[in-house]
């Protein structure tokens, strides 16, 4: 499977000091759709090795309806990229609105913790297309940037 998308609502536990969804917990969410969209993916236990480019957009009401969609963007021999976008909103008759987007690079592992191969992921679609060359490039700065992925 190379996409999955996670469906809840905020609960007032994951409040901030704001009144709002804390940004930390977002981040867990994204975490954690990447990881099961990646794991779907290489069929084996995962790792994240990087979070990149995450970007806040606006706040998460308590209450509103979340939804944390992941999408395999691009496979490397043992690695994952994937595009994690959120979005959220009022379930009385408001409209989803993206809320928080970033790249996460997960490593598929053995028992022991050593890199296993990973299929390659050949996009079907122009999106698809367009979102494996934004995560290559993205890929292409970090590595230029010092980050060793």
């Amino acid at each position: 499977m190379s996409s999955i998308t996670l469906r809840f609502l905020a609960e007032p536990s994951t409040v901030n000091f704001g009144g709002k969804v804390h940004g930390g917990t977002v981040m867990k969410w994204i975490d954690e759709a990447g990881y099961a969209c990646a794991t779907s993916w290489s069929k084996r236990y995962c790792v994240t090795v990087f979070i990149g480019s995450i970007r806040f957009h606006r706040p998460i009401m308590i209450g509103d309806l979340v939804e944390v969609e992941a999408r395999l963007a691009y496979t490397g021999s043992t690695s994952m990229n994937i595009s994690v976008e959120v979005r959220s909103g009022d379930m009385k008759g408001g409209a989803m609105q993206k809320t928080t987007e970033c790249l996460i690079v997960f490593v598929s592992v053995d028992s022991h913790g050593r890199p296993m191969p990973v299929a390659g992921f050949v996009p079907g679609t122009p999106a698809e297309v367009a979102l494996a060359e934004r995560a290559k490039q993205h890929l292409d700065a970090s590595r230029a940037a010092g980050v060793s992925l």
